[in-house]
């Protein structure tokens, strides 16, 4: 059910910035006692144009994932890229029951 997540997430991520191009990307399943989802890790490169509005709206971004919600979702990483920069994003999703 995660990989379901991790893909919507995925796409989500590339239209909320239309310039975002997906480098790599992989999830582990998390649960706690009341909540199942998965823990994603995310690279992406995104144009330095606009780069640190980016930075700023990400975490607070509504990210429409049908069936599951985004909880939490930090960008951990920055670092320069030929197309632009490289952010490591971390997320975690819950499924919406």
């Amino acid at each position: 059910m995660s990989s379901d997540a991790h893909h919507k997430l995925c796409r989500a991520l590339t239209r909320y910035h239309p310039g975002a191009a997906l480098i790599s990307a992989h999830e582990r399943p998390w649960a706690s006692i009341t909540f199942e989802g998965a823990r994603h890790w995310l690279e992406v490169v995104i144009p330095r144009a606009g780069a640190a509005t980016f930075v700023r709206d990400l975490p607070e971004a509504d990210l429409p994932l049908c069936g599951h919600i985004v909880a939490d979702l930090v960008v951990v990483r920055q670092r320069p890229h030929p197309g632009g920069i490289a952010l490591t994003i971390e997320a975690l999703t819950v499924e919406d029951c």
